[in-house]
């Protein structure tokens, strides 16, 4: 069955209003009782959005967190920050090299992921 994604988008932003977890599941009851696929859809966007913090968290930075915690040498399949599983080098520049990675959290999915190179890792830099 194919998932309609405006009708997900909008159940999943009338979700994210409710914040009692019973009137949510209500909601998602109420509106999802024919369409099992659009309440599994909307319930891992909320399981998703849940897990990072949510949209107005105060940042972690991931970039930071991705530099901080990255190889000193690094090569395909090597692991950063916890989620990105480097895959191959795509370029590299006098700041540091851009790899397609795999990012494993809070989905599964592809990414470009630049590596600042050791000392050029300063705040106004990372920004």
């Amino acid at each position: 069955m194919t998932i309609n994604p405006q009708r997900a988008q909008a159940l999943f932003l009338a979700a994210l209003e409710i914040s009692d977890a019973e009137a949510r599941r209500e909601l998602l009851e109420h509106e999802c009782a024919n369409d099992a696929a659009v309440r599994q859809r909307v319930e891992d966007l909320l399981a998703a959005h849940d897990a990072v913090g949510g949209f107005d968290a105060a940042p972690s930075n991931p970039a930071i967190n991705a530099t901080m915690n990255a190889p000193a040498d690094p090569q395909p399949g090597s692991l950063v920050a916890g989620r990105y599983k480097l895959l191959e080098k795509v370029g590299e520049g006098g700041m540091g090299s851009v790899w397609v990675a795999e990012q494993s959290v809070p989905v599964k999915r592809k990414v470009a992921l630049k590596l600042i190179k050791a000392g050029m890792d300063s705040k106004a830099v990372l920004a």
